[in-house]
């Protein structure tokens, strides 16, 4: 799911995150990949921050089981290997091990 699409304003982006996390569970899937960018600044835009401080709150509640940033996502790193478990499709995305920092994967 591409948050940048169409370039909105930081809260209609996190609007969409919450309404695309909610469709997502409701279909059953139990992955989503989220494309926010990394921001034209170099120092991270502020959809990526803006997102993953909801993530947070909502892994925080209980709403989300995790989520793991881009530049995480790797064979190496624990979070990941517990998301192939859950959803291995995972372990087929090109964003394996490129640590992509306008990427987060949110598992349900």
């Amino acid at each position: 799911m591409n948050l940048e699409l169409g370039r909105p304003f930081v809260e209609q982006a996190i609007k969409r995150l919450g309404f695309e996390l909610h469709q997502s569970r409701r279909m059953g899937f139990h992955a989503v990949k989220f494309i926010h960018g990394y921001g034209s600044s170099g120092t991270g835009g502020r959809i990526r921050t803006e997102a993953r401080k909801y993530l947070t709150r909502l892994k925080t509640s209980g709403e989300i089981q995790d989520f793991i940033p881009g530049e995480r996502f790797s064979i190496f790193e624990e979070p990941t290997r517990r998301a192939f478990a859950r959803c291995d499709a995972l372990r087929q995305d090109r964003d394996l091990e490129r640590y992509n920092n306008g990427v987060t994967f949110v598992l349900l």
